[in-house]
């Protein structure tokens, strides 16, 4: 009776556990149909993560002092591109003023941009901050090459007081382009787009191209065509790719957030130097928007008389979406694009 009852009382259990499992499998359906729900009725949400600014990555930084990151040769300045809007910005001087960059103010800094070495202005991608481990990495390397590089939070990330927005990041950019070129005299200034930062970049470049004061080049790390394909394609999406009215849902509410990032089209009225960089491993932004951007940028009328360069690298190496400051190759690739800074000669 004993071994019968043991074994009739394993039963409720088993019963238990599949309906615990049921319930559960129940919850999550209704989770996964709530969510595209969710996010159509709140625009918002969709704007959220496609800037990811609430995220800060490594969350315990002083933005104040670069010199915690190893940036011992790095400015810390706040510029005001519009009312209530203020931007936390980094300015790291080239190698070969390391050394005098010392114990100096934000006076001798702004100054130094006068010193003839070129300027990068350095547009980062969503989530994290100036301060983010592979973006202090590439200043360091950068820096070491002969560049100042400048760099900022846009309004909502960082330190950076205001609300994220497309307009407002491009103006925020703008007014840090601006800033650079009182201060550069006839140095050449490029910039640098990285990932999401490449869709403040070619809005920028536009701009600057329209208004007749074009950049001495634009570099592109790991670019999308625009950001409904770049949204289609993310790691993220993968789970609803195939739910019925995907671009409904989850594209269209970009859309009427006014979030376009549109490369592909802003490539069509942009006139200099154009270099695009992209790991074939990249999880982030597939290899072949990047690869279908420069196919588009490449047969523009408007780079007609300018270089047009694609430099994949490829999936042996590693580099995925945010680490081609790591390539040895590099500082050649940049050499060999931008020419040589001036006072590096030497090296």
């Amino acid at each position: 009776m004993a071994a019968r009852s043991g074994v009739g009382g394993g039963h409720p259990r088993r019963h238990g556990l599949w309906f615990r499992l049921r319930r559960l499998i129940i919850w999550l359906l209704g989770v996964y149909i709530a969510i595209p729900f969710l996010v159509k009725l709140c625009p918002a949400i969709q704007a959220k993560l496609v800037f990811l600014n609430f995220v800060r990555v490594p969350y315990f930084i002083d933005l104040k002092r670069p010199q915690d990151q190893g940036l011992n040769h790095t400015c810390n300045y706040y510029l005001q591109p519009e009312e209530d809007v203020t931007i936390g910005v980094w300015h790291t001087v080239p190698a070969a003023l390391w050394k005098n960059a010392r114990g100096k103010d934000q006076l001798w800094f702004e100054d130094a941009l006068g010193s003839s070495h070129p300027v990068i202005l350095y547009l980062h991608g969503n989530a994290g901050t100036r301060g983010g481990d592979h973006r202090v990495e590439l200043y360091k390397v950068l820096s070491s090459l002969g560049y100042h590089v400048v760099t900022f939070d846009y309004r909502g990330w960082g330190d950076s007081v205001g609300s994220p927005s497309e307009r407002g990041m491009t103006y925020d950019a703008l007014h840090v382009f601006d800033w650079i070129k009182a201060r550069s005299g006839d140095n050449p200034v490029y910039i640098w787009g990285h990932s999401l930062g490449t869709g403040v970049a070619t809005n920028l470049v536009r701009r600057l191209c329209e208004r007749e004061t074009p950049p001495e080049a634009l570099i592109l790390e790991s670019p999308f065509t625009n950001i409904r394909e770049e949204a289609r394609s993310h790691p993220f999406s993968v789970i609803y790719r195939y739910f019925p009215g995907f671009d409904w849902f989850f594209l269209d509410p970009i859309t009427t957030s006014g979030i376009k990032f549109a490369n592909d089209e802003n490539v069509k009225y942009i006139s200099c130097s154009l270099l695009i960089l992209h790991a074939e491993d990249d999880p982030v932004v597939p290899f072949h928007l990047g690869k279908k951007l420069y196919n588009i940028a490449a047969t523009s009328r408007s780079f007609r008389d300018y270089k047009v360069q694609f430099v994949p690298f490829h999936t042996d190496l590693g580099y995925r979406h945010k680490y081609i400051y790591r390539s040895p190759e590099l500082p050649r690739i940049l050499r060999e694009f931008l020419g040589i800074p001036e006072h590096e000669h030497h090296h």
